[in-house]
């Protein structure tokens, strides 16, 4: 067992329901074992924005996590730690707090500035034995650049999509997939009412699993995923198919926010972050804009975005968070490092955080996706987890 005496935990990118629990869990087991837990505040900002010689800041950017500060946190969704988008990595030159010294601001070639040094200074003045960070692709990628740097780190997987390499599930994908079926069964009364077509966006980069489990959990005609461009003609026609089948006259299709036409783009809005993405979304309206152009119909468009990551966890967000932040906590005591937590054919399992960085999950279209009639076909149910990825 290595000798811990004092953790740090964040979060990063988008909130999910089920991040206070992690944080909980961490904390409690930490405790248990005579451990000090600090959060950072804003993710990987936090290590960025803390002046090593200026005391003040780190108390500004950090929180300590005793048990009674997190008595109550896992009974609410979002973060107390709250998030950023932040990659200390590559920073705009406008960005680079003064008090981040020259020799710890490296170009990268790109009119960026890697200020990596200077968190792993920020680190170790903190007196930070270990980090466990929580998040998605981007976080985790950072995760791995403090890993190679020798800081002690295993990570937590969490985003909606559930598009993390390396693990089955990512805390938070449950509670947007049981949001998202309970909406979309819910607007089919207004679809039936005014006998339209419905077309509802959904979250979804570069992995269309939450429009594609959405919509087969939820019985929709219709899903659009990022791995198959649509033919628009091709869709109406189902559409308007679906529409004349139905007795109540109206048909429904989900659209990941990465969807695109054929021979099209992705529909991308502002400036890219520091992780080189832009904001997605505005497919979704495109196509209930197309589809009213090509068949004359009225459209009912919805973008179920932010809404459907709000609020407090389901039960398996909640029983997975709590056992990523425990399991998390026990690999860095164990000694482990540069590892990240998983569910692997339904047993929580780890991976290296380098097996992880540069890779994405798709959905597996030949085993669960029709690409012909645009809709979920699972083949065989057999040997799939729980979620079908």
């Amino acid at each position: 067992m290595t000798k811990l005496r004092r953790i740090g935990i964040l979060t990063g990118g988008g909130d999910v329901p089920g991040l206070n629990v992690a944080i909980k869990a961490v904390a409690m087991r930490a405790q248990a074992q005579g451990i000090e837990v600090l959060g950072l505040r804003r993710g990987w900002a936090s290590v960025l924005a803390i002046d090593p010689d200026d005391p003040a800041s780190a108390q500004a950017w950090t929180m300590p996590l005793p048990p009674a500060a997190v008595r109550r946190i896992d009974r609410t969704g979002g973060t107390v730690l709250h998030t950023s988008r932040t990659n200390p990595s590559k920073v705009k030159p406008a960005d680079v707090p003064k008090h981040v010294r020259a020799q710890d601001r490296v170009d990268t070639g790109d009119g960026r500035l890697d200020c990596t040094r200077h968190a792993v200074r920020v680190i170790e003045a903190l007196g930070l034995d270990a980090l466990i960070p929580i998040g998605g692709d981007d976080t985790l990628s950072f995760a791995g650049r403090l890993s190679r740097e020798g800081l002690s780190v295993v990570a937590i997987p969490k985003t909606m999509d559930n598009d993390v390499f390396g693990t089955d599930y990512c805390i938070g994908f449950s509670t947007a997939v049981t949001r998202s079926v309970d909406m979309l069964t819910n607007f089919r009364t207004a679809l039936g009412s005014h006998e339209r077509i419905g077309v509802v966006e959904l979250f979804g980069r570069n992995s269309g699993e939450t429009s594609l489990i959405s919509a087969y959990l939820a019985d929709v005609d219709r899903a659009l995923i990022p791995e198959v461009p649509f033919d628009g003609d091709r869709l109406c026609d189902l559409l308007v198919a679906d529409r004349a089948a139905n007795p109540s006259n109206y048909a429904m299709v989900t659209v990941s926010e990465g969807a695109l036409a054929a021979g099209g783009g992705i529909v991308e809005t502002g400036e890219a972050d520091a992780y080189g993405h832009r904001k997605l979304g505005g497919i979704g309206l495109a196509v209930a804009e197309d589809v009213k152009r090509r068949t004359g119909i009225n459209i009912m468009f919805q973008q179920l975005g932010y809404v459907i990551r709000s609020g407090s966890p389901d039960s398996l967000d909640r029983m997975v968070a709590a056992s990523y932040g425990t399991l998390a906590f026990d690999q860095l005591a164990q000694g482990e490092s540069g590892r990240m937590v998983a569910l692997q054919g339904g047993a929580y399992s780890t991976v290296s955080l380098e097996t992880v960085a540069g890779n994405q999950r798709h959905v597996d279209v030949a085993a669960l996706y029709d690409a012909e009639e645009y809709r979920p076909r699972v083949c065989d149910i057999m040997g799939k987890p729980m979620f079908l990825y």
